[in-house]
């Protein structure tokens, strides 16, 4: 018997205003659908609830009340966050900043310095910051410069941004020169002291480089798949990023619209994001794959970011190559609660709940393990 017929044996008075519709949506597909969204929902948001959520990079400068508010909002367990990095009396100072930050908010906020701390977070429901910079300008002149910012909180350095500097070519730099013996001297202290070595703006000689001469798994905090967005100087190719994972690193895939794709709102969306986190899972493999927002915890255009004061600017301070848009954001990332859309999509991949859960943090976790000193 079809629903159809069912439903003819049911007196008209038995029968509730919504289920003529019910009966509708079940004969032409859309109540099984139905069905199947929201168990779904249900199943991404019990996943989301007890995932341990770390994002590589958010960016904190301007952190305020409505930061912590989108923190409540995001699920995050943890994040990293790239400090002043112009001087070491910057880093220095930016870094006091921070601790001072956390220590007046220690009912919500961790300092990061070990994968225990991550662990300890989620189960005191706080959120760890793991404090790095964006270049490693600060170190200035002294390798043992390392020495004391490591003794400061630091735990991950980003080799060079995207110009050159005493350690190595960033990644727009016109020559492709690779590290320097400076360079090669500082990754050698920083993988001595437990420093994540960071490859995310650097150069493509400079990334092989870095590959080559850390003895730990090196990372690529923020970036995206030169195979699916060719020719961006921020991108890594399949060969650099099957290379860092079999060292034991791990590629965290920027939320950054356009960092995704060229054609923000029609070709670059959602979907495309996913598409460059599926891409590095076959290169790289499941265990060294995560997420990095880049960007403001609360998302760009909630922290204030215009045409005038973020895109403009942009124009200027990066080469033609970078290829900046406006507006900058893929919608459903610029959301405090970004990944869980994100999750959404890898289960209607197919992704287990257990590969869901390494994407979302695991993964971080495992290889601030590894790298992390105590």
């Amino acid at each position: 018997m079809n629903r159809r017929n069912l439903m003819k044996m049911i007196p008209p008075g038995l029968l509730l205003p919504g289920q003529i519709l019910s009966d509708f949506s079940w004969e032409h597909g859309f109540f099984n659908e139905s069905l199947r969204s929201s168990s779904q929902q249900q199943k991404i948001a019990e996943l989301f609830k007890k995932a341990i959520i770390i994002d590589g990079l958010v960016i904190s400068r301007d952190w305020n009340e409505e930061s912590f508010d989108a923190l409540t909002k995001s699920g995050y367990t943890g994040f990293g966050t790239s400090l002043a990095s112009g001087s070491l009396k910057s880093a220095l100072k930016s870094l006091t900043e921070w601790q001072k930050r956390i220590e007046i908010n220690s009912d919500k906020l961790i300092f990061a310095k070990t994968a225990d701390d991550f662990t300890r977070a989620k189960k005191e429901n706080k959120v760890a910051i793991l404090f790095g910079f964006q270049n490693a300008t600060m170190i200035e002149k002294s390798i043992d410069n390392i020495d004391v910012l490591y003794q400061a909180g630091t735990r991950w350095i980003q080799l060079t941004y995207n110009q050159r500097n005493l350690l190595g070519d960033g990644c727009t730099e016109r020559t492709n020169a690779g590290l320097s013996d400076f360079g090669i001297e500082a990754v050698e202290r920083m993988n001595e002291r437990g420093i994540i070595v960071d490859l995310s703006h650097c150069g493509h000689q400079t990334t092989n480089d870095g590959i080559r001469f850390s003895n730990t798994g090196p990372c690529f905090n923020h970036t995206m798949c030169e195979s699916l967005y060719k020719k961006h100087p921020r991108s890594k190719t399949d060969k650099q990023i099957r290379a860092m994972a079999n060292k034991g690193g791990i590629m965290g895939v920027i939320c950054l619209g356009y960092m995704i794709g060229p054609s923000l709102g029609t070709k670059t969306t959602l979907e495309t994001y996913v598409d460059h986190i599926d891409h590095a899972v076959k290169v790289g493999g499941i265990d060294h794959v995560g997420v990095a927002a880049d960007f403001a915890i609360q998302g760009l255009e909630k922290a204030g970011a215009t045409r005038e004061n973020w895109y403009i600017p942009r124009l200027t301070r990066f080469k033609p190559s970078y290829k900046v848009q406006w507006p900058p954001w893929i919608p459903e990332l610029d959301k405090a609660e970004r990944y869980k859309y994100v999750a959404q999509i890898l289960d209607k991949r197919g992704y287990s709940s257990g590969d869901i859960e390494k994407i979302l943090g695991l993964n971080w976790l495992r290889y601030f393990k590894e790298v992390l000193s105590e």
